[in-house]
């Protein structure tokens, strides 16, 4: 005769229930839900968009600079050596556009300077490669070479939030990487900017008091400075269009400005806006020669190939808080789990006597 029992969750099963549990937890653990785009969204410039120099108080010029994009100063509408500028864009001076374009600037610079989670970094950025993200400091220099790696990202975003100064050294530059864009890299900066002599300068800088360009420093982006003023001498400033931007492979020639596509694996290339030499070359510095960029006029720098890449590996995105239907996915999976080893246990068993 034979009969049927219910049998109760033995050791085995409850071991092996267990063991199932621990690994969900091992696997939940190792492989958390992390956010691609840290910045959440592009910087909106608003109604400043179409400016390449912003200022509050006056901009000054020496030298011939060229400027591609507006240009405009408010409340002080004073604007000097303006007669060596060669402009592509519309001068405001202090005009309704203007006014308009500095309330834009104040809601840019506070997104910029509030947007989190925001990794700490050191002081110096010379010789680093890094992924999308914020970045922050109490003062951010440059000396060398920062490379901004997007990973293929169209929408790779970089925000740099700088509490007081940004200063660039002589023949410092900043090299956009795999898709990069200058329109999606912005630097918040707490006080004022400067850059010296032959930098070459990618991203929006949103600075809170002025900004100053020395001889033949050249930028892919725009100078915004809500209180301060802007001094120029001898560059070039490209207010960049936000279009994707393509990469060079080594034996490739740049091309215009199209879709973004990764290079293949192992080359080291760079974003390319033009391929023009520079109307006005700045001198390199003696200790620190500009490398692989080349103002290129109007249309900005000329980003190619870069053969004396720093050997540093990229660093990897900042970690984001598991929150929401994140954290929610790996508990109903355990739920789920424990659920059925119930079910499994309570089932009934066939016994033979």
């Amino acid at each position: 005769m034979s009969h049927s029992v219910a049998v109760p969750l033995t050791r085995r099963a409850a071991g092996s229930s267990a063991v199932a549990l621990a690994l969900a937890l091992l696997v939940s653990s190792a492989f958390p839900t992390r956010a691609i785009a840290a910045a959440g969204g592009p910087v909106g410039l608003g109604t400043a968009d179409p400016f390449a120099v912003l200022a509050g108080s006056g901009i000054t010029n020496t030298g011939p600079t060229t400027i591609t994009g507006d240009v405009g100063t408010f409340p002080t509408t004073t604007r000097t050596g303006f007669g060596s500028v060669t402009l592509t864009g519309t001068d405001h001076g202090g005009d309704a556009v203007t006014q308009g374009a500095k309330d834009s600037l104040v809601t840019a610079y506070d997104d910029a300077f509030g947007r989190t989670p925001a990794t700490p970094r050191a002081v110096e950025l010379g010789g680093a490669v890094l992924p999308a993200g914020v970045y922050t400091s109490p003062t951010f220099g440059l000396t060398g070479t920062l490379t901004l790696d997007a990973a293929g990202s169209a929408d790779a975003e970089f925000v740099f939030q700088a509490g007081s100064t940004l200063i660039a050294e002589a023949g410092s530059e900043v090299v956009l990487l795999n898709g990069a864009n200058p329109c999606n890299v912005v630097w918040q900066v707490g006080s004022s900017a400067t850059f010296k002599t032959g930098t070459q300068f990618a991203g929006d800088v949103l600075a809170y008091t002025s900004i100053t360009a020395q001889s033949g420093a050249t930028f892919r982006g725009r100078l915004l400075a809500r209180n301060g003023a802007v001094t120029l001498d001898t560059n070039t400033i490209t207010n960049a269009t936000c279009v994707a931007m393509v990469d060079t492979s080594p034996t490739a020639s740049p091309t215009a400005s199209g879709p973004s596509s990764p290079p293949a694996t192992g080359t080291e290339t760079v974003d390319t806006a033009a391929t023009a030499s520079p109307a006005v070359p700045g001198p390199s510095s003696p200790t620190a020669p500009v490398s692989a960029n080349e103002a290129a006029g109007p249309a900005g720098p000329n980003v190619t190939n870069i053969p004396n890449l720093p050997n540093v590996p990229v660093e990897g995105p900042p970690a984001l808080p598991i929150t929401g239907m994140q954290a929610r996915i790996p508990l109903a999976g355990l739920l789920l789990l424990a659920v059925g080893s119930v079910l499994m246990a309570a089932r009934p068993r066939a016994r033979r006597h």
